[in-house]
């Protein structure tokens, strides 16, 4: 009897960890979305219009607890001021606690999950006195936020910290990393009961509201997250967490899905591995890689990504989060550099999104962005800080919709592009499916099918691509998916015809401004 009840443990056990690993998405959808520094209300409509309707799986949100308040010329109101926590109120320029949890409901109604980026190792950086966004008083120097409550005992002090100042000094130091202050934050020791208690309490009630998961961060405005705190106990809390509600949609028993900000490129203490064990872990390897691709950077060349994945020293693929580009690296913050493409590279950019929703390999994020004016001064821009489009009062500008789908009021929206969501949809058509009949030209030329669900073709050379490809598809006319969409019983775009024998003649020129072919079964004519 013991020994039965031994493996039952064991069992429950090992269903509770993986099953954080886990977005839940509802259907066949694959895809999910940052919506980045968007607003409440404009994620429950864009739910509603755009993400149900498109296909998208679910959004990442920006930060819902309450934030420090930073103003200052020239820097007033960062986006990096979510990422400094004051209390967990549901209080920040997004909206209020009841509007955050009208979208929760909305969304999950509109088959469209909630992700919340999750800021748990700090609160905020040396402020002194302020009051944040919900109102709640902090001192940072003596550690006091009481609208947590915490105090100076729930944070690492010099007896845990071994650094001379107090703050990381060596990334080859795993007790320094995971103990010191990252660049001046408040470092809350998450080893502490009271810590875990609060930080608990917060998840279950965003879980209560129906939230499906976290991204778990630590950063201010240069990336580097869980690997801040320690394994064991984030382990911890996760493991406290409760399920999932039914009434929201979700399986009986569902566990919140984890996602961790870990960058691991080799070098340092601490490995991702360590992470992979109680949740997702972002990949941002792949992110840095793809952008040498599409750059042909060093040599690289689009044929190499035939083993993309753990074949390039990948985190295992049901472990991994991966993205072309997120929130900060896009700014030039964290891992990869000048490499990292963006939606100013927008023909680069959508060769590499088509690339990753076509490739089974994590769960992919799309990046939905704003605009902002870019000023290099000595290598770096030095408007990397700049918040969200808003109006003289700092109010955060409401995300207007054109005729022909794109975002107005500064909004660049990336998501809406048509290369971009119809490759989402390629994703949830090829959902199951393994990659087959793999070609290459020995340069940048490549060709794949997703068994018999889907095709795609990508000429990154500057000369024609122009040949007889056997699709693996089943005969008859299909909407190329970059150019156009299935739409009123007819292409919008291009129409590739497969024969019985499952071949099609692919053409695409060097010269096209989307040098991308795709087509699926839910496109066929």
């Amino acid at each position: 009897m013991v020994g039965k009840l031994a493996i039952f443990l064991a069992l429950v056990s090992v269903t509770t960890v993986y099953g954080q690993h886990d977005p839940h998405f509802v259907g066949n959808r694959t895809v999910m979305v940052h919506l980045f520094e968007w607003r409440w209300n404009d994620i429950a409509e864009e739910c509603e219009r755009f993400l149900g309707p498109y296909g998208y799986g679910g959004v990442q949100v920006s930060p819902p607890n309450e934030n420090i308040i930073l103003s200052g010329n020239p820097v007033n109101r960062p986006w990096y001021e979510r990422y400094q926590p004051v209390s967990y109120k549901l209080e920040t320029r997004s909206g209020t606690e009841q509007e955050f949890q009208s979208m929760v409901r909305r969304c999950n109604s509109a088959g469209v999950r909630i992700y919340v980026d999750a800021v748990i190792n700090h609160m905020t950086g040396p402020a002194g006195r302020g009051v944040g966004t919900g109102g709640s008083s902090y001192d940072a120097d003596a550690l006091s936020f009481p609208g947590v409550p915490y105090s100076s005992s729930d944070f690492n002090g010099r007896n845990e910290c071994p650094s001379g100042s107090g703050d990381i000094e060596s990334y080859n130091d795993a007790i320094q990393v995971r103990n010191c202050r990252l660049l001046g934050l408040r470092d809350l020791n998450q080893g502490v009961g009271w810590v875990r208690d609060k930080i608990v309490e917060f998840f279950n009630k965003l879980t209560g509201y129906g939230v499906a998961g976290f991204r778990v961060d630590a950063s201010k405005h240069i990336v580097d997250a869980s690997k801040h705190m320690w394994p064991g106990d984030l382990k911890a809390i996760f493991d406290r967490l409760n399920s999932l509600p039914t009434d929201q949609g979700f399986p009986s028993g569902a566990r919140p899905f984890i996602f961790q900000e870990v960058i691991d490129n080799g070098g340092e203490a601490i490995s991702s591995k360590e992470y992979i064990g109680h949740g997702r872990v972002t990949e941002f390897k792949a992110s840095t890689n793809i952008g040498d691709v599409i750059r042909k950077n060093n040599g690289q060349q689009l044929k190499y990504v035939r083993n993309w994945g753990e074949g390039w020293g990948y985190i295992p693929e049901g472990t991994a989060v991966v993205f072309v580009d997120n929130h900060d690296n896009q700014r030039g913050h964290g891992s990869g550099g000048a490499q990292v493409l963006t939606f100013r590279n927008s023909r680069m950019y959508k060769m590499a999104t088509a690339f990753f929703l076509a490739w089974p390999y994590g769960v992919t994020r799309v990046m939905s962005s704003y605009y902002w004016d870019q000023d290099f001064q000595g290598g770096r821009d030095v408007n990397d800080w700049i918040g969200p489009p808003h109006d003289n009062n700092f109010n955060t500008l409401p995300v207007t919709i054109n005729p022909d789908m794109t975002c107005g009021n500064g909004w660049m929206c990336e998501h809406r592009w048509r290369q971009i969501f119809n490759m989402a949809r390629f994703r949830n058509a090829v959902k199951g499916t393994s990659v087959q009949g793999w070609w290459e030209n020995e340069s940048n030329q490549i060709a794949f099918s997703r068994g018999n669900r889907g095709f795609i073709a990508i000429n990154n050379d500057n000369y024609v691509l122009d040949r007889t490809f056997s699709t693996g598809l089943p005969g008859g006319i299909y909407c190329d998916v970059i150019s156009g969409s299935l739409s009123g019983g007819t292409c919008t775009g291009k129409f590739i015809t497969v024969g019985n024998d499952g071949n099609a003649q692919i053409y695409i020129s060097n010269t096209d401004e989307d040098p991308i072919i795709a087509i699926h079964a839910d496109a066929k004519l």
